[in-house]
C-alpha cells in the first residue's frame, strides 16, 4: 500500500517543484501520471517540461497518443486512463485521488498552492478524505528553502 504526500507550495511554484518530484519518482524506476483538472495547466506544465528546465531531461507526454503505454511520464486530464501504469501519482490543479488509488500505487503526490485560499481548503479537505479511509499521508511544507516534514497520519 503507497502513501499520499501532500506538498504545500509556498516558496516555489509548481514548475519548479514538480519537475524535481518527477526526478525522484524516475530514479526510483516509477512510472509517472501527472493529472490535473484543466487542459490548460497541463498545456503550460507539458511546454515547460520540455522547453524550461535547465539541468535536466524529462520524457514525457500527453495523454491520447499512441504510444501512451510507453511514456515514462504521461500528463492526464481527470477522467483520462493513464495507459503508462504508473507507479506514482502527482495531483496538481485540485486533481482527485481516491483511497483505493493510494493504495494501489507506491506513491500519490498531492501538490497545491499555498497562496490559493480555496486549493488549500480542498488539500485539507484530501487529508481528511483519504486518511479518513486508512492512507497513510504525510505532509510537506517548504520553508526556507527547503522541504519540512510537518505532520504525518499513520492511516
Amino acid at each position: 500500500m503507497g502513501a499520499a504526500y501532500f506538498y504545500h507550495l509556498t516558496e516555489q511554484p509548481l514548475e519548479a517543484t514538480l519537475p524535481a518530484l518527477i526526478g525522484k519518482a524516475r530514479a526510483a524506476g516509477w512510472m509517472v501520471e501527472v493529472r490535473g483538472r484543466e487542459a490548460g495547466l497541463l498545456d503550460r506544465l507539458d511546454e515547460h517540461l520540455w522547453t524550461g528546465i535547465d539541468d535536466m531531461f524529462l520524457p514525457h507526454s500527453r495523454a491520447g497518443g499512441p504510444y501512451d503505454a510507453l511514456q515514462p511520464v504521461l500528463l492526464c486530464v481527470e477522467g483520462q486512463v493513464a495507459a503508462n501504469t504508473p507507479a506514482c501519482l502527482m495531483a496538481v490543479g485540485g486533481a482527485g485521488v481516491t483511497p483505493g488509488e493510494c493504495a494501489a500505487l507506491e506513491r500519490v503526490c498531492i501538490l497545491f498552492d499555498g497562496h490559493d485560499p480555496e486549493a488549500v481548503q480542498q488539500a485539507r479537505s484530501q487529508w481528511r478524505d483519504l486518511t479518513g479511509a486508512g492512507v497513510v499521508a504525510q505532509y510537506w511544507a517548504q520553508e526556507g528553502g527547503r522541504w519540512m516534514k510537518n505532520a504525518e497520519s499513520g492511516g
